[in-house]
């Protein structure tokens, strides 16, 4: 089965037994969590498109991984005005295993 789920204001397309990155929750390495906003579920036979959710879906995953993306650096200039700025940013992720998607 295949889905859509939504968490920390972005969509993820998920299957089982995939990884997917979300920006950081607090959850311990090893916990379960559940995602209810689920927009989509389609499955071999079955095709649920939520208005905005679909009622009853539930997707299990497993916290795997607490951690930050590589930094990316910001660089400002002004030309002719010896104005430069550099600063670096590092998102934290939260890394999911689906473990199980159910409609």
């Amino acid at each position: 089965m295949r889905a859509i789920i939504e968490s920390g204001g972005m969509q993820f397309p998920v299957e089982n037994d995939t990884v997917i990155k979300v920006p950081k929750f607090d959850a311990e390495v090893g916990a379960k969590v559940n995602f209810d906003k689920v927009l989509l579920i389609s499955g071999p036979n079955n095709f649920e498109l939520g208005k905005p959710y679909v009622p009853g879906a539930k997707i299990v995953g497993e916290v795997v991984e607490q951690g930050r993306e590589d930094k990316i650096i910001v660089f400002k200039m002004i030309k002719r005005r010896k104005y430069r700025r550099t600063r670096g940013h590092r998102q934290e992720y939260t890394a999911v295993k689906i473990i199980s998607i159910s409609a």
